[in-house]
């Protein structure tokens, strides 16, 4: 009884699992399923996931997209916002020169260069009188330091020859010719006073001109002079500054009536003679180069405005520009492949012509050309982007309309074609909805390959100067702020970001496209 019990177990045993064998057998044969498991869109998705560089290349897209698109969204900055700084700089204030050779006054009459270079030559002479251009001139000595000119027959003097000059007490107004000669004449005689126009004034020691207790003027051998013309420096500041050139110093501290000091440095020209006063004042600038910090983590540009956000927006132009102008070559690459591969015949030799000869098409100088026509132009940076892009969609169609001319003409001797034209199908209709379908597949390849070809153009026109233009950024015309050796070696991150970004997008947009022609491709080994 036991054995018999232990056999109908072993019967069961089997028939249990010949069930469950032909359950399976059931299940792997089931049509619908294995229809749905092997979809064509499915299994090229499964392709291309199982291609771990062309998913490295997809997610390198993604993250370009979120930080170009989203990442100016979220940017506390805009892109063409400016950042300035407080910079101490070293500003020309005055100029300091000792007359060593001889300076000319003039009043009303003009006393030409040609003239005062014949009276040196008569200096040198005895002959009181000398003649330039057609007059003639005489001169009177009233010191070694002083010469009075005149023209001959007349008593009053056209100018004067001096070593020393006469400076306002009081402003930057220039003295009388006259009042300025009998002050002169008075240091050159040693006088302790003088009358001029009626009005009787002093002479001190130190060549200071006083009308009665009011210092009205002073001679001096050193001329000072601001370089503003609206600002007046005072005898005491001159005075003062000279000390300080006399003295050797290279820095001059000087502190006025209100008891504001201000400290200045001193620097000599040989060529010139002169002493620059060069004061230091805290000046608002632009931040230009400014290095990484927490308020801009990639630091600033030559213009001072955030790199990271200039990066952001850059980002998003260029790859407006290359989708724009990949979508403008398929929609003429697909329209005119499309006519010439189903017509054939006449149309197709004309289409063909026509591909050849933009093919011929020197694309790269007519662009350079049309660049620098819209830099004389002055045309508007976005009017410029739009033009940039149709043009380089223009350009670039003849490509694809090859590829699908050939796609095409494999296609339209296919039974399904046939059939369509059996049921009178429209031909317009048999081209766009059932020949340039099935050559969707080679166009996604191209136009992702096309992509990063296209973004490689703009940045190189831009970085030329012949692309996307200021206040607009792009790649290539961040780089393009590169453009000499200093900032090449001394600021890495106005051009390495920006670098990295171009490549890496290229490059994965190329990943992208070897990707998907190995998905698509029905004769890849599985």
């Amino acid at each position: 009884m036991a054995d018999s019990k232990e056999t109908q177990d072993l019967i069961s045993q089997e028939i249990n699992a010949e069930g469950q064998s032909a359950e399976e057998s059931e299940y792997s044969l089931n049509d619908d399923r294995r229809v749905r498991t092997l979809s064509p869109t499915a299994l090229v998705i499964k392709r291309f996931l199982r291609n771990r560089v062309a998913v490295t290349g997809l997610v390198i897209l993604a993250f370009m997209f979120v930080f170009s698109f989203i990442g100016g969204l979220i940017s506390p900055y805009r892109e063409d916002q400016l950042f300035y700084r407080n910079d101490e700089q070293n500003k020309q204030w005055a100029a300091v020169t000792e007359n060593k050779e001889l300076r000319y006054i003039t009043g009303d009459q003009e006393f030409p260069s040609v003239a005062r270079a014949k009276l040196v030559l008569a200096l040198k002479g005895t002959e009181p009188t000398f003649e330039s251009d057609g007059v003639t001139y005489r001169y009177e000595k009233v010191s070694d330091e002083l010469i009075e000119v005149f023209v001959d027959g007349e008593s009053e003097p056209i100018a004067l020859a001096t070593y020393d000059t006469v400076s306002n007490s009081t402003s930057n107004e220039k003295l009388p010719f006259g009042l300025q000669r009998a002050i002169l004449e008075a240091v050159a005689k040693d006088q302790k006073s003088f009358s001029h126009e009626g009005k009787n004034y002093t002479v001190d020691e130190g060549g200071t001109v006083l009308d009665g207790d009011t210092e009205v003027a002073y001679a001096s051998r050193y001329v000072v002079q601001a370089i503003m013309p609206d600002v007046f420096l005072s005898r005491t500041f001159k005075e003062e500054l000279v000390e300080a050139i006399e003295g050797g110093s290279t820095q001059f501290t000087f502190t006025d009536e209100d008891g504001t000091t201000a400290d200045y440095a001193l620097s000599y020209d040989a060529s010139k003679s002169t002493w620059s006063v060069l004061q230091s004042t805290s000046t608002r600038v632009f931040d230009t180069y400014a290095e990484p910090s927490a308020a801009h983590w990639l630091g600033t540009d030559r213009n001072g405005m955030d790199m990271l956000t200039r990066l952001m927006y850059g980002g998003r132009v260029s790859l407006y520009i290359g989708f724009i102008v990949v979508f403008i070559e398929t929609a003429i690459g697909v329209i005119m492949g499309g006519i010439s591969g189903y017509c054939g015949g006449w149309v197709d030799n004309l289409i063909m012509r026509l591909v050849d000869v933009f093919y011929c098409i020197p694309s790269m100088p007519i662009i350079i050309i049309l660049g620098a026509t819209m830099d004389a132009m002055r045309v508007d940076p976005q009017i410029r982007m739009l033009y940039l892009m149709l043009l380089l969609g223009f350009l670039g169609w003849a490509g694809i309309a090859r590829l699908v001319r050939g796609q095409i003409l494999s296609l339209r001797e296919q039974e399904f074609m046939t059939a369509a034209e059996a049921t009178g199908i429209r031909a317009s209709r048999r081209i766009f909805r059932h020949l340039i379908p099935n050559v969707i597949p080679q166009l996604i390849v191209t136009m992702t390959m096309s992509l990063g070809s296209t973004i490689i153009t703009e940045a190189t026109l831009s970085f030329l100067g012949l692309g996307v233009k200021f206040p607009f950024a792009s790649w290539g015309n961040i780089i393009n702020d590169v453009n000499d050796t200093y900032v090449l070696t001394n600021y890495w991150f106005i051009w390495i970001p920006a670098g990295v970004c171009l490549l890496a997008t290229v490059l994965a947009f190329n990943l992208v496209g070897d990707g998907l022609r190995d998905a698509f491709d029905p004769k890849m080994k599985r």
